[in-house]
């Protein structure tokens, strides 16, 4: 069987893509990089927004018109599935989440005991991506992704430490993904991602990584993404005195910079002024310092002064780049039934304002970065030229015969 996979969303996307595509291989499938050659293509699906879901949509068809391939689509907006996306055009499953013995069945193959067996699951050459956990405890009023993934649910040290140490035998970076890591062993219930782990047996995320260092010293880590307010003083310590390896680089939601709307979308963990403080604290300790946000501009209620808080934060911290989301509404999630749902064109205006700025902070940041050191790691390599990937979460480019074949090694920023 030639099977083709797509993946949508997140890193933890990724990460189950892999899991998946392995349990496959494991069963004798061939993977195919050309949808029109496989005999089954399997989708992994995204809820995050209105667009991902369009995305999906219209992917599931183009596939269908290219081949002759059935499709099983799997994931989070699978796991919300009402019919429509069972109904598309040679759709054969639809599976909730990505467990691998039950994508395995749905494809008719047989899945055995070890199936899913999560061991090197690839992000680029020599980057890889290592799932901590999955779910989450909160219910942020926009967000269908607890809906879909569940409650954290934390893989035990141990089994990570095994994974880590696998990883590294090929990759020079580690990422550390999940649905919400800083929550990583707060677990509320028994049970988990391991069969019979209790309640308060993992350690918090700061504890795991130093575990993870003191295992495998000899590849760079880095955290995909985690709330400021839940970096504790281990993780500072590890960001500021650990440099080669712990990745000086934080991607930390902010969504909005008003309070009042950060009351509105249930983030009730931190406020603008506590954001502010964390992240000035730790850019004053850090010479190098990679810092990214999620932001959504529109949201329901969201008043010209709401925006304006959002931007002054924004202009204020040390910002290298930005992702922004226009508000879109998510049928099953909270924030669809909130009042003073915003005019599609105003979030649209105020989403380019957004990312106006952020392209603004990332022209600025590399420009003071030009001319100085970095430890790179390869990410890819395509068009006769290397993609390596900086400490501080930038992509500098060199030509293929420039390059002796490490997979990291210090170079200077241009």
């Amino acid at each position: 069987m030639n099977v083709y996979f797509h993946t949508f969303g997140c890193r933890a996307n990724q990460y189950d893509t892999d899991v998946v595509r392995q349990a496959f291989t494991e069963q004798g499938a061939v993977v195919v990089d050309d949808p029109a050659a496989a005999d089954l293509t399997v989708i992994n699906s995204c809820t995050v927004t209105h667009e991902s879901e369009a995305k999906l949509r219209q992917f599931v068809r183009r596939v269908s018109r290219t081949g002759r391939a059935e499709t099983i689509v799997m994931g989070c907006a699978a796991a919300l599935d009402d019919v429509a996306i069972a109904a598309l055009p040679s759709v054969r499953a639809v599976v909730a989440n990505a467990d691998p013995a039950m994508v395995l069945r749905a494809a008719g193959l047989s899945s055995r005991a070890n199936v899913g067996s999560q061991h090197a699951a690839p992000l680029h050459r020599h980057r890889a991506l290592l799932k901590i956990q999955d779910g989450c405890d909160e219910h942020c009023t926009f967000c269908a992704t607890t809906l879909a993934r569940g409650a954290n649910r934390s893989r035990s040290v141990a089994e990570l430490v095994a994974e880590a140490r696998v990883l590294a035998e090929h990759h020079a970076e580690i990422v550390l993904t999940g649905v919400h890591i800083g929550t990583y062993g707060q677990d509320a219930g028994s049970g988990g991602l391991t069969p019979g782990r209790r309640p308060g047996v993992n350690p918090p995320l700061s504890a795991l990584l130093e575990a993870l260092i003191q295992a495998v010293p000899q590849v760079r880590f880095r955290l995909s993404s985690v709330e400021a307010t839940e970096v504790d003083d281990t993780l500072a310590r590890l960001l500021i005195e650990a440099p080669r390896h712990v990745a000086a680089h934080l991607h930390a939601p902010l969504q909005s910079g008003s309070n009042r709307v950060l009351k509105r979308m249930g983030r009730h963990w931190y406020t603008a002024e506590s954001y502010r403080a964390r992240i000035d604290w730790l850019a004053e300790q850090l010479p190098v310092f990679g810092l990214g946000a999620d932001v959504i501009a529109g949201f329901p209620g969201e008043t010209d002064e709401d925006h304006q808080a959002t931007l002054t934060l924004l202009h204020a911290l040390p910002f290298t780049y930005l992702h922004v989301f226009p508000f879109s509404v998510r049928p099953d999630a909270a924030a669809a039934r909130l009042p003073a749902q915003l005019a599609p064109s105003l979030i649209n205006g105020r989403a380019r304002e957004l990312r106006e700025l952020g392209e603004a902070k990332a022209r600025g940041y590399r420009g003071r970065r030009k001319g100085q050191r970095g430890d790179g790691v390869v990410a890819g390599r395509a068009g006769g030229r290397v993609d390596v990937l900086t400490e501080d979460y930038l992509s500098v480019y060199l030509p293929s015969d420039r390059w002796d074949g490490r997979p990291r090694f210090d170079l200077i920023v241009d």
